[in-house]
């Protein structure tokens, strides 16, 4: 009987983490008689499908199996989107990231593609046979993800317009993009390859089963990030600008309290000081645009006569604190894509999908109802913990993992069922080149790049003879 088997193409077969979808199938003909025999049906693509038997099975080559369109397509509109709010968000303040509480179109980038991750991890970590090889490349692969983001986004290519470039090791920013998205990567497939149960899946309860110590990372790291926001004590503190040349003005920050959510008295901004040191943190935060640090709210702008103190002072939105909720965001994707795995009816999928789609939205709605002081006895009761993308609060991991849910189920039917595909090439083709595309323009490699060819002058650049510079 021929073994229709999907390994990762990685010759060992321990995983293919790298590439969310770049499966190969491999024949393995268990049988002495070389018959033939139907070829299972396809999980990947659900249970309408199924690939043809090969003749001469034993001396078939190793072929690639039919990617997850729906998957890239979905990462890819998520790439399109990052360049739409970039590009159009300062022209349309509505929406750009939400200076602090609140959630706008921007906002939901960064969760689809720790979403995007946790699914494609599931599919990619579907059958590990060597667990302490599969993690070490898991390790290496996160930490060249790390390296990347820390070049890119670390301050070294700052000079996008000088063309300068060059960071000091001194005022590194040690968190981004890049590096949340590797940690995210990092625990959940660690999760995917040491923490999954092999019983039989036939409904959406024996896969929570299968799955159930998964979860209870996931709700471990909830725990743990709400006993630190709301339990640790902020105390006062202080921090530097320069101002005219090389003089540093000295600015305090009153606190003294416990349970803070605002953008001055956080706990998460407390840790990454504590931790990164306030040099190393982002030095353009979000909560500069709300109306008490930006006379242009919610647009960028002047400060205010009685700005309070901190409206300056560095935070970084992908700081510790946070990332643990984004590596929920990745588990709760990895769920999504158990779903593929364990059901081959598209109805089967669809149904598990939008229950759970469903639950999340309903719940980070009952969540964020409330508007109540933020103490840890009233939190632990479920209401007032608002929406927040810098904080990255409960409510809204449930608000974007929901929306996620959503959005890849309705891809899935256009692409993967109904077949459209002709309509989503480009979106899929940046799917496929979802890294290199952010880092081209998502963190202005590219306008660098180009920039650095001018006419005698940097200002006479190609950009600017194009007119975007």
């Amino acid at each position: 009987m021929a073994v229709y088997e999907l390994i990762a193409a990685a010759d060992d077969g321990s995983t293919a983490a790298a590439d969310p979808n770049h499966e190969a199938l491999s024949v393995v003909d268990d049988s002495n008689e070389g018959e033939h025999r139907p070829a299972h049906r396809d999980l990947e693509r659900g249970a309408g499908k199924s690939i043809a038997p090969l003749d001469k099975a034993e001396f078939a080559p190793l072929k690639r199996a039919p990617r997850l369109a729906s998957l890239d397509v979905f990462r890819g509109l998520t790439v399109a989107l990052m360049i739409f709010v970039d590009n159009a968000g300062s022209y349309f303040p509505a929406i750009n990231h939400s200076p602090w509480d609140g959630v706008a179109l921007a906002d939901f980038v960064m969760p689809f593609f720790l979403f995007i991750v946790g699914v494609a991890l599931a599919v990619t970590c579907k059958r590990v046979t060597n667990k302490a090889m599969a993690t070490q490349k898991v390790i290496l692969r996160a930490t060249k993800l790390f390296v990347v983001g820390l070049v890119v986004q670390g301050g070294y290519f700052h000079g996008l317009y000088d063309l300068t470039y060059g960071v000091d090791i001194l005022r590194i920013r040690w968190m981004g993009v890049l590096q949340r998205i590797a940690i995210a990567y990092l625990l959940a497939a660690i999760c995917e390859i040491w923490l999954k149960g092999d019983q039989d899946v036939h409904s959406g309860y024996s896969l929570i089963q299968q799955h159930q110590l998964q979860l209870l990372v996931g709700l471990a790291l909830t725990t743990i990030y709400i006993v630190l926001l709301y339990g640790l004590y902020v105390p006062d503190w202080e921090y530097h600008i320069p101002v005219a040349g090389f003089t540093l003005r000295t600015f305090s920050v009153k606190c003294a309290v416990r349970g803070d959510t605002g953008p001055a008295c956080n706990a998460a901004g407390m840790i990454d000081r504590r931790v990164f040191g306030i040099q190393h943190l982002h030095r353009h935060p979000v909560y500069g645009r709300i109306e008490q640090c930006s006379v242009n709210s919610p647009g960028t702008g002047p400060l205010p006569p009685d700005a309070p103190s901190w409206c300056q002072a560095p935070f970084d939105p992908e700081g510790l604190l946070s990332s643990m909720m984004a590596i929920v965001t990745c588990l709760i994707g990895l769920q999504f894509g158990h779903v593929i795995i364990h059901f081959k009816d598209h109805k089967e999928r669809i149904v598990q999908w939008m229950i759970a789609s469903f639950c999340l939205l309903a719940l980070a709605f009952s969540l964020d109802f409330y508007d109540i002081p933020n103490q840890l006895e009233l939190v632990i009761l479920g209401v007032g913990m608002h929406m927040n993308k810098a904080l990255y609060t409960p409510s809204y991991t449930c608000i974007t993992a929901g929306t996620a849910g959503v959005m890849f189920t309705g891809v899935y039917v256009l692409v993967d069922i109904y077949g459209y595909r002709k309509p989503t090439l480009v979106m899929e083709w940046l799917g496929t080149h979802a890294l290199m595309v952010y880092i081209l323009l998502g963190c202005n490699i590219f306008p660098l790049f180009a920039q650095g060819f001018y006419l005698r002058e940097p200002e006479n650049n190609i950009l600017k003879v194009i007119g975007i510079s």
